[in-house]
């Protein structure tokens, strides 16, 4: 287990300090109580020994977004993770692209996947849910988050939200599935600000239809935008871990 006095644990002490304190004013700045919105700390490309400092922080909930390296990493941080307190277990979500050949394994590990914006996906998660879960390997149903696309760009992923009722239907009525909410991404052009307000739009709308309140928005350079627009969960990695190291796990 890596020594919590290493100047690695120092750096990522200091930078988590810091996101949490942004994270902090964001929510009061926005009239939220206190707790309101959950930081996922993005450990991808980075080595479990880094998930093993952030758990001596404090932190339990992190984020990956490639496999086989996100499980080989949960695997080996769960192996060897012993705590005082009963129910006291880090939980990882993919927020990545799930292809369906992976999604066996990514429903062995993950607590929600926040990318899901095709059916072909849903069904290929909901099947490897109820494996996992007639396995043993898993004790709830998969969470699920759709990611909306906000500019109808295929390229970076999402669905275009007229569409979204009828995926949102699809995981209702899947057997090992719990939709949970909405994904976003802001698109590099034009203001956060306004993209982040689009969401906030497609998510109310959302919320009058489905049981599925959350809303996965916000990173390292858009946080305070995406939490006064009502964000419950905010994904940061750069801010914390730093840049992506050369060679990755």
């Amino acid at each position: 287990m890596t020594g919590s006095s290493d100047a690695r644990t120092a750096e990522l002490g200091e930078r988590l300090a810091a996101v949490r304190r942004r994270l902090d004013a964001a929510v009061e700045a926005a009239h939220r109580p206190a707790g309101f919105c959950q930081l996922l700390v993005v450990t991808k490309f980075f080595p479990a020994d880094d998930v093993r400092r952030l758990l001596q922080l404090g932190e339990r909930a992190f984020g990956e977004s490639r496999e086989p390296e996100a499980g080989r990493k949960v695997a080996e941080v769960l192996g060897d993770w012993e705590s005082p307190e009963p129910g006291d277990v880090p939980v990882f979500d993919m927020i990545g692209s799930v292809q369906s050949k992976k999604a066996r394994s990514v429903a062995r590990w993950a607590r929600a996947v926040h990318s899901v914006d095709r059916p072909k996906v849903v069904d290929a998660l909901d099947r490897a849910a109820v494996a996992a879960l007639d396995e043993g390997e898993r004790a709830d149903p998969l969470g699920i988050l759709l990611q909306v696309s906000l500019d109808g760009d295929p390229q970076r992923g999402g669905v275009v939200e007229e569409d979204l009722p009828a995926l949102a239907e699809r995981v209702v009525e899947a057997d090992s599935l719990r939709l949970r909410g909405l994904m976003v991404i802001a698109p590099l052009d034009g203001e956060p600000g306004h993209w982040m307000a689009e969401a906030a739009r497609i998510h109310e709308a959302f919320r009058g239809r489905f049981d599925a309140a959350e809303l996965s928005a916000g990173m390292s350079g858009d946080m305070e935008e995406a939490v006064a627009a009502g964000s419950t969960c905010v994904r940061v990695g750069t801010a914390i871990m730093g840049d992506r190291p050369l060679i990755s796990q």
